[in-house]
């Protein structure tokens, strides 16, 4: 009797299952240091205990992206460890801080499936919540993935695609308990732009620059538990290459957007995300930003802006996204959708 898990391929999905996923997690101040090593982040809250303090919160808490991370790899042994390709992202909140020493699970939902023109894999659509040792909320996100289908002859199932919201509603934005940023400290953030300071459509280069790593996205995609076969096995891909984890490619761009956006401090949605084209190492990634909404909140001091982060290589023009037909030019990697907090 076999033992070992092969994973789960398309065939393998029913809509309306619910997933529990392996391994809790318990978060501690490693997986800060290590994050903001990797990429490197530097937003001043998720820094400093200080920081946080003076605006309302007890310590500071881990980056969100770290959250979005650790309950992401729960979920590949069960969604994506035969996957072709992890797609986009839709309707996700962050639900509540995550502090050191807590326990993160993960649990998912099928809510979608439909097989590719080509009959070799199919599209599995899941909402994944991420929890705490009190069974409290952390983070709630749809993504879609390809995934193989491991007989090519099996009859698909009768194809279930979501409805999904455009974007999460400002009203709906859960906000950090106790946030306050009336007595914001713009000087030690580390720029002096404000909430009023940013206009829609407006559009920042972030000016620089990061070569990706073999190495260092090996130990991220390890660091989150995360054992897709394409990031590990280059014998998984056609081309012999080791894919780089769509979640890396959001934090570096997410790191470089600091300049320019230094006091976007809270990520609190993600509205849609689109991974346009695959990474490898040895790209050189850049990022800009685009301003598509503004909101204020019920916390004091605090504005939500709405932006469109962009990853993109040399191959396409600065700060480029789409052609005439509609489609991403060359050279586009990441098309990302998110509300941030930022001080008024």
């Amino acid at each position: 009797m076999a033992k070992t898990n092969p994973g789960r391929y398309f065939e393998d999905y029913r809509v309306g299952e619910t997933i529990r996923h392996a391994v809790p997690r318990t978060v501690k101040m490693g997986e800060r240091a290590l994050y903001h090593m990797l990429y490197p982040a530097r937003h001043a809250l998720h820094s400093s205990d200080a920081f946080a303090q003076s605006c309302g919160l007890p310590f500071s808490p881990l980056d969100d992206l770290i959250v979005f991370h650790i309950v992401f790899g729960k979920t590949v042994p069960d969604v994506s460890l035969n996957a072709v390709a992890n797609l986009g992202y839709a309707e996700g909140r962050f639900l509540g801080q995550v502090w050191p020493g807590d326990t993160l699970t993960s649990t998912s939902e099928v809510i979608g499936v439909k097989e590719t023109s080509s009959g070799k894999a199919g599209i599995v659509w899941v909402r994944t919540k991420g929890s705490n040792q009190h069974e409290e909320p952390v983070l709630d996100y749809v993504r879609w993935v390809m995934v193989k289908k491991r007989d090519l002859d099996a009859a698909p199932p009768a194809p279930v695609v979501p409805q999904l919201r455009e974007a999460v509603a400002a009203a709906d934005l859960v906000l950090p308990e106790g946030l306050d940023f009336t007595a914001y400290d713009f000087g030690l953030a580390g720029e002096p732009h404000r909430w009023g300071d940013y206009e829609v459509g407006e559009r920042i280069d972030h000016v620089d620059r990061v070569t990706v790593e073999e190495a260092e996205h090996m130990l991220a995609t390890r660091l989150w538990q995360n054992t897709a076969k394409v990031h590990f096995d280059a014998t998984a891909r056609d081309d012999g290459k080791r894919l780089i984890y769509g979640g890396h490619v959001i934090s570096l761009a997410r790191s470089l957007s600091f300049n320019g956006l230094a006091n976007a401090q809270f990520v609190a949605a993600l509205n849609g995300g689109t991974h346009a084209a695959p990474c490898f190492a040895g790209m050189t990634v850049s990022a800009w930003s685009e301003v598509l909404d503004k909101a204020e909140t019920p916390a004091p001091g605090v504005g939500a802006l709405r932006l469109r982060l962009v990853a993109q290589t040399a191959e396409a023009p600065p700060m480029s996204l789409k052609g005439d037909d509609g489609k991403y030019l060359p050279g586009v990697l990441l098309d990302l959708d998110y509300w941030a907090l930022i001080p008024l």
